[in-house]
C-alpha cells in the first residue's frame, strides 16, 4: 500500500514550490520575518478582507467603540440587538488594529514595546471580543455567518506569523474541497439534463480556475492572469441558457427557470468560498441538497438520471 502523504510536506512541482495538505498540493509562499512591523501588516489585510466579506454597515470606526458598545447593551429587540452586536464587533476590530496600528509606530521610533504591555492586553482583548460577537455577523450573501474570519486576525496577533501562515493552508485545502464538492454536484445535477448540454465543461472550468484563485495570494505578479481566468470562466458559465423545444410545457419551463437560478447559486457559492478562501459548510450543504431535490424532479418529469 502506498504511504500516504504527511500533511506539511513541501515539494517543487513544475517549478512552483507547494505544500500538502489532506490531498491537495497548495501553492506555497515564504512567511516574512515575524515582527510587530509584519504582524500589522497582516492584521490590516485580515482587517480589509474580513470587512469586503460581511454585512454591510459594521465597519465601525474603532473610536466609537464606546456608542457601539452602549447601543448594544440598551438594545432589547432581538433582530435588532443582533445587528447592534455586529456593529460592535466590527467597532472592536477596528480598535485592535488602532492600537496594533499605534504600537508598531512607537517601536519604528525607538519606544521598546513589550508583548506584555497593558496596550498589548487590551489589543487582544477586542479582538477575543470582536471574535465572540462575530458568530453574530452574516456573510455578504445574508446565508450565514464566516466564524474563520473573525478568529484570523487574533490567531495572527497570537501565534508566530509561520504558523499562521502553516493554519491558512490547512483551511485552503477545506476549501478546495468544497469548491469540488460543489462543482461534483453541480456536474451530477446537469451533465445529463438535455435543458442544459455542454455545462459539464464549463463548471469544471470554473472549478479548476477557482482552486487556483484560492491558492494564490493578491500580491502574486500572476493574479492578474489568474483571476482574469476564473472571471471569464464564472461569466461563461453565467451566461448558459436553457435549451428548451419549440413548444415547451410549463413543466419544462418551470424545470427549466429553476435549474438556471440553480447554476446562478452554485456559481456564486464557488465565488463566495473561492474570495473569502474559507469554507461555508452551512450554504455548501443547503446547496446540495437542492441540487439533489431538483435532479430528482428532473428524473420523474423529464427522465434525465437522478443525481444519487
Amino acid at each position: 500500500m502506498k504511504k500516504p502523504i504527511a500533511n506539511g510536506t513541501k515539494r517543487t512541482i513544475d517549478g512552483v514550490k507547494r505544500v500538502h495538505y489532506d490531498g491537495y498540493w497548495i501553492k506555497a509562499y515564504e512567511a516574512p520575518v515575524d515582527s510587530l512591523r509584519a504582524k500589522r501588516r497582516l492584521i490590516e489585510a485580515l482587517t480589509r478582507r474580513l470587512f469586503n466579506h460581511v454585512e454591510h454597515g459594521i465597519n465601525i470606526p474603532g473610536k466609537r467603540l464606546n456608542e457601539a458598545r452602549l447601543a448594544f447593551e440598551e438594545e432589547t429587540d432581538p433582530e435588532r440587538r443582533r445587528v447592534k452586536g455586529a456593529m460592535l464587533a466590527g467597532a472592536l476590530f477596528n480598535r485592535a488594529t488602532d492600537i496594533f496600528t499605534k504600537l508598531v509606530d512607537l517601536q519604528e521610533q525607538g519606544v521598546d514595546v513589550q508583548q506584555d504591555s497593558a496596550l498589548m492586553r487590551e489589543c487582544g482583548q477586542c479582538l477575543q471580543e470582536s471574535l465572540n460577537l462575530g458568530k453574530l455577523v452574516k456573510h455578504i450573501s445574508g446565508d450565514e455567518g464566516i466564524d474563520e474570519l473573525w478568529g484570523e486576525p487574533f490567531r495572527a496577533f497570537s501565534i508566530p506569523i509561520e504558523s499562521f501562515y502553516e493554519s491558512r493552508y490547512i483551511k485552503i485545502a477545506q476549501t478546495l474541497r468544497d469548491i469540488d464538492r460543489i462543482a461534483a454536484v453541480m456536474i451530477a445535477t446537469f451533465s445529463n439534463n438535455p435543458l442544459f448540454p455542454g455545462i459539464e465543461h464549463h463548471v469544471k472550468k470554473v472549478a479548476e480556475s477557482a482552486k487556483i484563485k484560492c491558492e494564490t495570494l493578491r500580491t502574486d505578479p500572476k493574479i492578474f492572469d489568474i483571476w482574469t481566468d476564473f472571471a471569464v470562466a464564472s461569466e461563461r458559465l453565467g451566461a448558459l441558457v436553457p435549451q428548451l423545444t419549440a413548444a415547451p410545457t410549463p413543466e419544462v419551463i418551470q424545470l427549466a427557470t429553476d435549474g438556471s437560478q440553480l447554476i446562478h447559486q452554485g456559481k456564486q457559492l464557488i465565488s463566495y468560498v473561492t474570495r473569502a478562501r474559507v469554507t461555508m459548510p452551512k450554504s455548501t450543504r443547503e446547496y446540495i441538497e437542492r441540487c439533489e431535490r431538483y435532479a430528482e424532479r428532473c428524473a420523474e418529469r423529464i427522465g434525465t438520471p437522478s443525481s444519487a
